[in-house]
């Protein structure tokens, strides 16, 4: 009995000093964050075009 109560005080004294021991500091960055995004978008331009030419096409046919 003696053993769990001295085993009990000492986790509550070892959980007391972790959470008083550390500090978290949360503040704001001096430069802005930048997100940098390599996106290739030329596929869909050329599809759009594409799309574009066809719908022109079937609507002109005796154009081309």
């Amino acid at each position: 009995m003696r053993s769990a109560a001295v085993m009990m005080g000492g986790l509550t004294m070892a959980l007391g000093a972790g959470l008083l021991g550390g500090c978290v500091k949360v503040q704001a960055p001096d430069k802005p964050i930048e997100i940098t995004l390599n996106v290739n978008i030329k596929q869909e331009v050329v599809y759009r075009l594409e799309k574009d030419v066809q719908d022109l096409i079937k609507s002109n046919p005796g154009v081309f």
